[in-house]
């Protein structure tokens, strides 16, 4: 059954802080570096809400590699 998901706390945040890198490595290029914490409440959003990857909603959860 489909949840429902307004993205990571930040309690629940520095829970996961650990696990990414400090610093995104520069790129010259490609795309931008996205931030770990919206990627992570991407993947969280599709796997709790249970929609397709080209539905996640436009907005501030998913402004990263949809395009």
């Amino acid at each position: 059954m489909a949840g429902r998901f307004e993205g990571l706390t930040d309690l629940e945040w520095r829970l996961f802080e650990d696990i990414f890198p400090k610093e995104p490595e520069k790129r010259d290029r490609g795309m931008p570096h996205a931030p770990f914490r919206h990627v992570l409440n991407t993947l969280l959003y599709v796997l709790i809400t249970g929609c397709r990857w080209c539905d996640v909603p436009k907005g501030e959860i998913s402004y990263l590699f949809i395009a």
